[in-house]
């Protein structure tokens, strides 16, 4: 018995079928060319979920079948019996970028294919929520088209329920297949890159945060791994690595058992490793292996001297990591092993350290770019492989106003969507080249299955590189692959893009080409992207972070990598993946500044509330007390009502061990008498005198009062003396003269 649909699928159905110019041979149902004009996309509720994992070859061969496997699962709440699995293929090619993501938004419940019914696959039962493999091979000669295009292809399901049959498909799989037949002369520059970059949010302390997040991402099922896994397995085929060298740093600091920030020596700013010489990084290129042991080389640099967690001082001891950064440390160190030798002779573009959002700092702080770009070069100097600069977002928009802040020779990566028709392959803007990515193919496949599986990706790609080849120019390909891409498996992805008709290259090579003149007016930007850029408030913040670096690095004696360390953490937060969350971007950086400020205020100075100057001048003495567990050294500095009145001098720098208190005799010179209010203050210490003292926070308020007698008293003080000695001697010769009398009587 069959039980009808609802009327709007099948309406359409047969409006797209009546559209159809040819028919396959052997099919029940014909393929509707690509429609000028497509709904959105519907949720298909269909009882049986089919899912394409495997498709060989990716385009229609020349001879030899196309072989095809999968899964079917039962969706729905009945039990559904005789089950069988047809391949169905379209009719009508398309053949044009445009047909394509027009197709890709044709509703999954109408059909767009004929089912070739000489070739099946069945299952005889499935229950609510059960799954069943199938196998299906597709001889060529039943393929009955030749012209060059795209097609329709997947695979229906059809079966019963305890209701019977329902007319139609239950359940369907699709997407596309190029044909390019053997006349085709000529071949498709292409190239894939490989993006690496993630939210770097830290904790106070600067430990990375959501370390089970991590683990999970740089595991064997995750975003990050399952990307470095798709590099790993091109093997002699060129990909290009899109790389946030903050994203590598912060792996290296998992791999080390994410230890909190330091306080502790370093050696030209790297912290001291247990062998007694400073930390050299990670090195992609020099080996590794896939696993744990294959990032032994990066966990040599753990950082001694680590404080405690708690308090986030450095103590001497070495950071104990919890059971949750113990399992993180193994699988980020696999994960390095593994890009170390995925990445080894490919082209890798690195972009502004933490993926600095390039609008955002354009119209904020043009300096952190100049800086982001610089500290990239440098972190990625140890790497031992070729790279260079490269700018690119995640929606690969990027704001025409922020290309002149981007040098000439960086590598800008933006998508197609920012021309209004018929974008190029490279274009030059402004004396900046820009490599145009196609959106269409980074969309994937057309559902109602995964569209970024592995197989319905890579088929969207072979797509959209057919119809390129169909086109006059034949403008180069190039491919971002989506941020954050999970596919269950990418086994076959690369080897299925090793056509005849594709030049497989790295970006340099597919955009080796003469740029297209574009005026930057002519670019398009979505308001929504200027809107979410990174704010002017979230730059200021980072600054802020940033300057507390600095002064804490000139307040420790012999730590001097601090500073960077801190600058890093507020370059990540300014990423691309901080719009969005822009105020708990601001709240974590000033929780930062604020574990700075509480080291620095924990450097403090004692003086006596009250101080008596006997003269103009006179010393009195200050005590400077060092609560933290490193040396520091800082400067005193006095600020009185009236600097005309009174000026206080002491030494330049006053150096404090660990744990311990100074005195310090500082010389006040007045000019009036009377009491004289000075607070002394606490700061850091720089050895350029153009540079201005900060204040750490600690200060002590006290009164000098200074007694400078007058000239009229030294006169009565020097008359008092005269009568005082004359008095003593009067009675001393009075008291001769009657001695001798006495003796004369006598």
């Amino acid at each position: 018995m069959l039980r009808p649909r609802s009327l709007r699928p099948a309406l359409a159905a047969a409006a797209l079928a009546l559209a159809a110019t040819a028919a396959v041979p052997g099919s029940l149902a014909t393929a509707p060319p690509a429609p000028a004009a497509t709904a959105a996309a519907a949720e298909d509720d269909a009882p049986l979920a089919v899912t394409i994992t495997s498709l060989t070859p990716g385009a229609i061969p020349r001879r030899g079948p196309i072989r095809i496997s999968g899964e079917v699962t039962n969706t729905s709440t009945e039990t559904w019996s005789a089950i069988r699995l047809y391949p169905f293929v379209g009719s009508t090619p398309m053949t044009s970028t445009a047909q394509l993501a027009e197709a890709a938004e044709i509703p999954a419940d109408i059909e767009v294919g004929g089912r070739v019914v000489e070739v099946s696959d069945e299952v005889d039962a499935l229950e609510p929520g059960e799954s069943a493999q199938f196998r299906l091979t597709l001889p060529r000669n039943r393929i009955a088209v030749s012209a060059a295009g795209v097609y329709w292809f997947g695979v229906h399901a059809l079966g019963e329920s305890p209701a019977g049959r329902i007319d139609g498909a239950d359940g369907r799989a699709r997407t596309f297949l190029p044909l390019v037949p053997p006349s085709t002369r000529g071949e498709v520059p292409a190239a894939v890159v490989i993006p690496l970059r993630r939210s770097l949010a830290r904790e106070d302390d600067g430990s990375l945060a959501d370390v089970e997040g991590w683990s999970r991402t740089l595991g064997p099922d995750g975003s990050l791994r399952s990307l470095v896994d798709l590099g790993a397995s091109a093997g002699d085929q060129p990909v290009t690595w899109l790389v946030d060298p903050a994203l590598v740093d912060a792996v290296r600091d998992l791999a080390e058992g994410n230890p909190p920030r330091s306080l502790a020596p370093t050696v030209d700013g790297r912290p001291i490793a247990p062998s007694g010489e400073p930390d050299v990084g990670f090195s992609p290129g020099a080996g590794g292996s896939d696993g744990p042991e294959g990032g032994e080389d990066q966990g040599e640099g753990e950082q001694d001297g680590q404080g405690d967690r708690e308090d986030g001082r450095a103590s001497g001891d070495e950071h104990e990591p919890s059971p949750e950064e113990a399992a993180a440390a193994e699988v980020a160190s696999a994960w390095l092993g593994r890009l170390s030798a995925a990445m080894a002779g490919d082209e890798v573009l690195t972009l502004p350290y933490g993926d600095l959002d390039v609008a955002g700092a354009a119209a904020a702080d043009a300096d952190l770019l100049t800086r982001a770009r610089a500290r990239s070069v440098a972190a990625s100097d140890p790497w031992e492989v070729d790279t260079s600069p490269g700018l690119g977002s995640p929606t690969g928009y990027l704001d025409p106003a922020a290309l002149p802040a981007t040098d000439p020779d960086d590598t800008l990566l933006v998508t197609d969507r920012m021309f209004p028709e018929d974008p190029p392959g490279v274009a030059t803007v402004d004396g900046r080249r820009l490599v145009v990515t196609s959106s269409g193919a980074a969309s994937g496949g057309p559902g109602p299955d995964d569209p970024l599986a592995a197989v319905a990706l890579r088929q969207r790609v072979l797509a959209e590189a057919a119809v390129r080849l169909l086109e006059p120019g034949r403008k180069p390909l190039v491919v971002q692959l989506p941020s954050g891409w999970t596919p269950v498996s990418t086994n076959g992805f690369l080897d299925g893009l090793a056509e005849d008709w594709i030049d497989l290259g790295t970006v340099a090579e597919a955009a080796d080409r003469q740029g297209t003149a574009v005026a930057a007016d002519d670019l398009v930007l979505p308001e929504r992207q200027e809107a979410r850029r990174v704010d002017p408030e979230t730059f200021e913040t980072a600054a802020a972070l940033i300057r507390a670096g600095d002064v804490l690095q000139h307040v420790l004696r012999d730590n001097t990598g601090v500073a960077a360390e801190v600058a890093d953490e507020a370059l990540g937060a300014l990423s691309y993946s901080s719009r969005g969350r822009l105020p708990a971007t601001r709240l974590s950086l000033r929780a930062s500044q604020r574990w700075i400020e509480e080291r620095l205020g924990s450097v403090t100075i004692e003086a006596p509330p009250g101080v008596a100057l006997s003269s103009a001048n006179g010393r009195f003495g200050a005590t400077v007390v060092n609560g933290l567990d490193e040396p520091v050294e800082v400067s005193i500095q006095a600020v009185t009502e009236d600097p005309a009145a009174i000026s206080i001098e002491g030494p330049d720098t006053v150096e404090v061990g660990a744990g311990q208190r100074v005195s310090v005799l500082l010389d006040a010179t007045t000019r009036e008498p009377g009491v004289h209010r000075v607070r002394l203050m606490l700061t850091d210490h720089t050895e350029d005198p153009e540079d201005s003292h900060t204040p750490l926070g600690s200060a002590q308020e006290l009164s000098i009062r200074s007694i400078q007698a007058s000239g009229i008293i030294w006169v009565a003080m020097g008359v008092g003396a005269v009568l005082l000695f004359g008095t003593i001697a009067l009675r001393l010769v009075r008291s001769v003269l009657r001695a001798r009398r006495e003796e004369e009587t006598a």
